[in-house]
């Protein structure tokens, strides 16, 4: 059944980032075995999206209404529940259910680190399964990254080891100085060298920059 998913969501450049089977205490709908995250395939995924009717009518938020329309989709076609990361309160704990997939680690910046995407890690959506699966688990890319860059990247010295100082980034976003991260994306998801090779377009991250900061 993986593989049947997989091949439906590569269709639309999404990917299956991990599961696990759920336990009765998660707050899923009734008869949830499995939850999958669904995050974008590289490489394809923007110019795949940014071709959809979300991307070219003109309305707001048209990354997360296309995530909404094609992982509802999928959901019906498979007979699971699809449930999203946005649209809150009360907000689905993703940040969690990335930990548990034992795909997804804390980086040493607190950030998310992926086994195959690392910093770059999104979650546009997950299906809650009425089948109990059990997804393969990874080993953290940070286990063998002796220079940790991702620590001393960030040219604001807003993301580090001690966590993320949000105001210091858009302070630092306002500034001529930050126009290279508005224009290419957060400089420490960029150091990271697993990050480096998931051929994320750095005009996607740079719209997800300005989402951030706007």
């Amino acid at each position: 059944m993986l593989e049947r998913i997989e091949a439906r969501a590569a269709a639309e450049r999404l990917t299956i980032l991990g599961g696990f089977a759920t336990e009765p205490g998660d707050g899923l709908p009734e008869g949830t075995q499995s939850l999958l995250l669904l995050g974008p395939r590289e490489p394809g995924f923007w110019p795949h999206l940014t071709a959809q009717p979300e991307w070219q009518d003109g309305r707001p938020d048209p990354v997360d209404r296309w995530s909404e329309r094609v992982i509802a989709r999928l959901a019906h076609e498979i007979g699971a529940f699809p449930v999203f990361p946005f649209g809150g309160p009360p907000w689905w704990p993703f940040y969690g259910w990335a930990l548990r997939t034992g795909r997804a680690f804390a980086s040493p910046v607190r950030l998310i680190v992926h086994d195959e995407a690392g910093l770059f890690f999104s979650c546009r959506g997950a299906l809650a399964l009425r089948e109990r699966l059990e997804p393969a688990r990874g080993v953290s890319p940070c286990t063998d990254c002796a220079n940790r860059p991702c620590l001393t990247a960030c040219p604001a010295g807003a993301l580090g080891a001690g966590g993320y100082d949000v105001p210091a980034c858009h302070a630092f976003l306002e500034s001529p100085a930050g126009t290279s991260c508005l224009d290419r994306g957060c400089a420490v998801r960029r150091a990271c060298p697993r990050s480096q090779g998931h051929a994320r377009m750095e005009i996607q991250s740079a719209y997800h920059m300005r989402q951030f900061h706007r």
